[in-house]
């Protein structure tokens, strides 16, 4: 073994560092906009409607002052009197029919994000089953390495496959070549690197 401290209780370390609170952070934000996003959209339906009310009123209006008014009217002034009010309710409900369409696509979006959070709220710190696995069938010589990696060791091994010799990078870029040899105990070479790192 070339620490001290037990491989697990390092591995615990370092996924007690692993931070989601900014992710969690930034989804609130998200529902904050989606929510901004659903009453502005509801406020645009909402407006929508009234106008659409409000042409129908005046188009029921006008109908009723044609209706009186059609024996002393030509009739092909009448026909493009009605086309014309057609043509704008038709843009009015067309306008309708387009912010229906779109408050439903935001309602799926919302839909997604929502399950993406709770999927990501059930995965919790240490990612699904799959990461889990895959942590767990990693060997533990691999995640020794890449403690050792981490903190700048190199540890290279020679032709029988033991690992007898470390390269140590410290902050100030300095580099150490440093040969394992079982005279030493293993104190000596743990004190040795921290000094060194």
């Amino acid at each position: 073994m070339l620490l001290d401290e037990d491989p697990a209780t390092l591995i615990h370390h370092t996924i007690g560092n692993f931070n989601i609170h900014p992710d969690k952070i930034a989804i609130g934000r998200i529902n904050e906009s989606l929510s901004t996003l659903q009453q502005a959209r509801d406020l645009r339906i909402r407006e929508s409607e009234n106008a659409l009310r409000k042409l129908s009123r005046n188009l029921q209006t006008l109908a009723s002052q044609h209706n009186e008014t059609v024996s002393s009217h030509n009739s092909t002034e009448h026909a493009s009197q009605i086309v014309e009010l057609d043509t704008q309710k038709f843009r009015v409900a067309k306008a309708a029919s387009d912010l229906e369409i779109e408050g439903e696509r935001l309602e799926q979006e919302l839909d997604g994000l929502k399950s993406r959070l709770q999927q990501l709220d059930l995965q919790g710190v240490e990612g699904d089953d799959v990461m889990k696995a895959k942590r767990e069938m990693e060997d533990p010589t691999l995640l020794k390495l890449k403690v050792y990696r981490s903190l700048g060791i190199d540890v290279d091994p020679d032709l029988s496959g033991s690992y007898n010799r470390a390269t140590i990078r410290n902050a100030q870029r300095d580099v150490h070549v440093v040969n394992i040899d079982t005279k030493f105990s293993r104190f000596f070479y743990a004190n040795y690197f921290w000094h060194t790192l």
